[in-house]
């Protein structure tokens, strides 16, 4: 997809989010890694309801800055998670308020942060590790993520919020959707001892539809 595409639907996307709710203020950031290595990142300190394409920061396969205005300060999560999850091609990070409050909980699985509640969180996350809390913009994040060694295409920040991958943007923000949803889904329930989908199920739906998921147990 050529170049001035993929910025007007980056800024499509972040004011779609926006409108809805999961992203407030100047949070949450996005990018897509182009042919050539390079990248385009939303800027820092942008809200993602009102973008410009042509302020979209486009950086080369060294993400050092060609154009646009400064890049958002969590490259260092962008950057690693390309590195180890060579599928994918833009990543979605966002503070929506389920998945931040979900990943504040004491008892949170870190390897396996939500259970199979329903098929499309199976079949767009597959699973979701939990990491420590770093501080915005701390290099360190991207070791953490680098210990994952790209089996998880979704991994939720403690205190912080999801940063999802996707073979294309249009996967990242509909996988960061459902996370955001089946964390909704699990915070209704806490107490209720609801009823998940059975291993089987999961088996069903990971040979149906070709999934690659994280072993968790």
């Amino acid at each position: 997809m050529i170049e001035t595409k993929l910025r007007e639907q980056i800024c499509t996307y972040g004011r779609s989010m926006f409108e809805r709710g999961l992203t407030a203020g100047s949070s949450g950031n996005i990018s897509v890694r182009l042919d050539d290595g390079g990248w385009l990142v939303t800027p820092t300190n942008a809200s993602l309801g009102f973008l410009d394409p042509a302020r979209i920061a486009r950086l080369d396969a060294s993400q050092r800055l060609i154009s646009g205005d400064a890049p958002t300060k969590e490259i260092p999560l962008h950057a690693a998670l390309y590195e180890t999850r060579k599928s994918a091609r833009a990543i979605v990070h966002l503070h929506c308020a389920h998945c931040v409050a979900l990943s504040m909980l004491p008892e949170i699985n870190t390897v396996n942060a939500l259970p199979p509640l329903t098929p499309y969180y199976v079949m767009r996350c597959g699973a979701t590790a939990l990491l420590p809390y770093f501080a915005p913009g701390d290099a360190a994040v991207g070791d953490a993520i680098r210990g994952l060694a790209g089996k998880y295409s979704c991994v939720l920040l403690a205190n912080h919020g999801p940063v999802v991958a996707g073979d294309t943007l249009e996967a990242a923000v509909f996988a960061t959707e459902e996370l955001e949803e089946t964390a909704k889904l699990f915070l209704m329930l806490r107490g209720m001892n609801p009823r998940m989908l059975t291993k089987e199920q999961v088996s069903d739906l990971v040979t149906r539809f070709k999934l690659d998921i994280p072993a968790t147990e």
